[in-house]
Order: C-alpha cells, then structure tokens, then sequence
C-alpha cells in the first residue's frame, strides 16, 4: 500500500465509539484518508449526518427497517445507499477502501472481516469477537491472502508496537493489561446486586455498552487473550493477565533474556487507532501527551478469578480448541443482552455461559460453515436456558 497517497477508509461500524473516533482521525488529516464507506447497525440519523460531512462512496445500514429514512435524507447526495448484513460483508470485499476498520460489536463483524481478508484488503481490527469466534479459520485465509490484520485494541496495538523490530521467537511472554473494571474492588456477595448502570461505569475508557459490560466481567480480557493468541501466535499459557488499575500500560511482552517492553500511552482509543490506520508511520495528534509526574504510581495485581469466573472460562475455552471458543461468544453476546435488559442479574451471566459451553455440541476441527452453525445453535440453547434466570426487578 502507497503510504504517501490518500487512503480509501471503510468504517464497518462509523457510528459507534471506535467508529466516531476514526472519523475524528480522519479529519484530522484529510491529506492522508478519506472516508469511502460508512455502515450502522441502527442509528441512521448519524450515519446520515456523517455522510454529509465525509462525503463517502456509499452508506449501508444494516438494519433494513431503517432504510427508507437514511435513502431519504440523503437523497440530494450522490451517495449509494444500501442496507442490510450481506450489502455490509460486500462492501468491506467490494469497495475501492484500502483499509477496513472493523468496529461493529459481536459475531456481526467476523463475515465483513473475511470478506475483506479475501478481497486483500488491510484490516485495522477493533471486532475482538472475529478472532474469538473463528481464529483458526482467519488464520488460514491470511496465509492465502496479501491481506493483513493491524489490531484497533489498545491492548494489542502495544504488543504489536512492542514486537517492532523484534525476533518473535525471542518473545517468550505476553502479559496482558486489565483495568479491573468498575467492580474490582467490590466484594463478591455484592455483585449479585449491581445493576446495569452501575456496570456501564468505567472508571478509564469510553467504549459502548456491551464491550463495558464486557470489561466488568473481565470476559472482554478473556477475549483479549485469545485474540492475543491468534495475532502473535502465542500459547494461552504464555499469556498473563495482570490488573493495572491506571490504564496507563496498554500492556507488555517479555523476552527470553528477561527485558519486558511495555507501551504506556493516556486511555485513549484514538492513539492505537491512528497507528492502525497510518502504520507504519505514526501521525501526529492532538491528544493531550501522558505525563508521568500526573501518574507517579502504577499499579498491577493478580486478577480474581474466582470473583470474575468468565476469564477462566475463556482459557477453557481456547485451550478445549474447536468451536468451543464460537460458544463461549455466543452465551456471552445473549448473557450481556439479557443482563443490559435486566432480565438476569450480573452474578447469572457465567452460570448462563457454562451451561451453554456444557449444553451445546463440540466440534474439534472446525471450518466456517460449523462456526456459523454453532453460533445459531449455542444461541438458541442459550435463549432456552434463560428462560429459567429470569427475574423480576
């Protein structure tokens, strides 16, 4: 790819929180990107508002009741406009975009992120559950393909930068970065109390709602750590999770001479971002430059798992291999729904996962089409089993 020479972006979620903030990067250097095309799960009022403002090829919503409202406001424009989830995966495969930011949330970004990978397209991956659900698979399409995947996660945009120049076979340790959450120092007889709000209060990061729940339950690290295992090619037992309440470190890697490098940088998704998008340049920005004397001290303990059981999980699940890690996403994405909606309390999102992981058919050597059917099938368990959670406020 020309790095000298406009880049065509296509923004796979542009109205979400990874989605705003590219866009704020991208106007921060219009002689660098522009944006090529633009899709939302629902909220066509911004998408519709962001096209008049980036101009793009085209738009795509991919909720279709919602299409007849974006075609219309956008009428006077000579932009495309298209809806539902195949028009999505097309555009990430089709469009003229050299790079393809994948910020929708769940198992919805893992078809538009292959698509992509197929088209040879660069990926600036902020879709965590892409390389939960089907690492295996991704990882067979990049050998085939001139595609390559750029990690959005600030926690794996600081191994990638801590890997720079480096021999990957002196790394011999990657430890993981975890603020903790809102609920770190809650004790465990009082999480079966908290409420949605209460979990949607990060302390550090602004981020949408279900990657926050995720984040108080500590699943978003365990995810974090399989995503970590298919980008760096690392076993899960060499993968450490450590807390950081600061959110100062983004995260480390250790080498076999027992030098750790480490990437400390202010929580703010704009920065890993515009290293995805400009790599291998860094671009300047207008974020306010980490102070350390404002940070004097930095912190870092044992996670609890036993308080916060889905990371646990999340290691049975990648080392049980298969689709076992499809079912995992899949109980959590109904598991996070179910307690956003408060029809589950807090403390029932890992007994509702376990049961799934126990409940749905294992398959060892996996292939896309079994992903997509496990990802329906631990679904439906899922929804069934709920039904004897559910509670009355």
């Amino acid at each position: 790819m020309e790095h000298n020479s406009l880049q065509n972006i296509a923004i796979l979620g542009s109205t979400g929180s990874i989605g705003t903030q590219t866009l704020d990067i991208i106007s921060e250097h219009p002689d660098r990107f522009r944006a090529d095309v633009l899709t939302a799960r629902s909220n066509w009022e911004l998408l519709a508002e962001q096209a008049r403002i980036f101009k793009p090829s085209k738009v795509v919503i991919a909720d279709d009741r919602y299409y007849p409202l974006l075609k219309e406001a956008l009428n006077d424009k000579p932009i495309a406009v298209e809806s539902g989830s195949e028009a999505i995966a097309s555009a990430a495969g089709e469009s003229a975009a050299d790079t393809v930011v994948t910020a929708m949330v769940g198992y919805s970004g893992l078809i538009p992120t292959i698509m992509a990978i197929r088209a040879g397209k660069r990926i600036a991956l902020a879709n965590k559950e892409t390389l939960v659900v089907a690492g295996e698979v991704i990882t067979r399409l990049l050998k085939q393909s001139s595609s390559e995947i750029i990690p959005v996660d600030s926690e794996h945009s600081a191994i990638f930068q801590a890997l720079m120049g480096e021999k990957r076979d002196q790394a011999s340790k990657i430890i993981l970065t975890a603020s903790g959450g809102p609920f770190r120092t809650l004790s465990a007889d009082r999480l079966h109390q908290v409420s949605p709000a209460d979990a949607l209060r990060h302390p550090n990061w602004d981020m949408g709602a279900k990657v926050t729940i995720d984040s108080a339950s500590m699943m978003n690290k365990g995810f974090e750590m399989i995503e970590a295992k298919w980008l760096f090619d690392f076993n899960p037992d060499d993968i450490e999770i450590v807390v950081h309440p600061q959110s100062i470190v983004h995260s480390m890697v250790e080498f076999q001479d027992g030098s750790i490098k480490a990437q400390l940088g202010q929580p703010d998704m704009r920065i890993p971002i515009s290293l995805a998008l400009g790599y291998p340049d860094r671009l300047s920005t207008r974020r306010a430059p980490l102070s350390l004397r404002q940070y004097a001290t930095l912190t870092f303990e044992h996670p609890d798992y036993e308080k916060f059981p889905l990371l646990g999980m999340a290691f049975d699940a990648i080392k049980e291999g298969g689709n076992m890690p499809c079912i995992l996403n899949a109980a959590n994405e109904i598991a996070v729904e179910a307690f956003l909606k408060e029809r589950i309390r807090f403390t029932d999102m890992p007994r509702l996962v376990a049961e799934v992981m126990e409940s749905t058919p294992f398959i060892a050597d996996v292939v896309l089409e079994d992903l997509i059917h496990t990802n329906k099938a631990a679904r439906e368990i899922a929804n069934e089993i709920l039904k004897k959670y559910i509670y009355n406020n």
